[in-house]
């Protein structure tokens, strides 16, 4: 790409950038009285879509996501913000990198408590992937925003091809050999 895009094929990442922000009432909550992993994952995945859809001009649907790690807990009576942006655009998918804050209204503290990347797909009217626009870096965290994200692409595909290629024993005594120091005990 030149460093002049074409407006039509190429977006910047600032076009689709999307906030949320929502309250933590108390029936989002677990036994716990923290709140549920489930409910950060769903606003994780409407921001997503809203950010995905944005850019692509199309709707778009959760193909896969990357490492979602729980560093902070979400208290009740919190306001939690997702921030999405698109770090990196194939053919048919993208990848948007949120990052989740929770803020304690009363106190004013701040807590990082989630990033995560989803990878999207953009669909037509007939459900089949569609070409999206290629994305305009215009500052350094962009740019390496969009390295990491082609890397975690391949690093991705490697995983998959590393799991594909796990074998088991046929033998059974083998099997119970390697699991010899497992914390787990075989009946048979």
């Amino acid at each position: 790409m030149s460093t002049l895009a074409d407006q039509s094929t190429y977006k910047p990442v600032k076009f689709s950038e999307t906030v949320i922000t929502e309250l933590m009432i108390p029936s989002y909550s677990n036994f716990g009285g923290k709140i549920h992993g489930g409910i950060l994952l769903s606003l994780m995945d409407k921001v997503a879509y809203v950010c995905a859809a944005k850019h692509a001009g199309n709707y778009c649907v959760t193909a896969s996501i990357d490492t979602v790690d729980f560093l902070q807990p979400v208290e009740v009576g919190e306001l939690v913000s997702l921030m999405a942006s698109v770090n990196y655009v194939g053919k048919t998918s993208l990848m948007v990198g949120i990052r989740v804050i929770s803020e304690n209204i009363k106190t004013n503290v701040v807590k990082h408590t989630n990033t995560s990347y989803f990878t999207m797909v953009a669909k037509d009217e007939q459900n089949n992937p569609v070409q999206i626009p290629g994305l305009i870096l215009e500052n350094k965290d962009q740019v390496r925003r969009f390295i990491e994200a082609r890397r975690r692409k391949e690093i991705k595909q490697n995983y998959k091809q590393e799991l594909a290629d796990i074998t088991i024993p046929a033998d059974f005594e083998q099997c119970k050999q390697l699991l010899a120091n497992e914390r787990c005990a075989v009946m048979s």
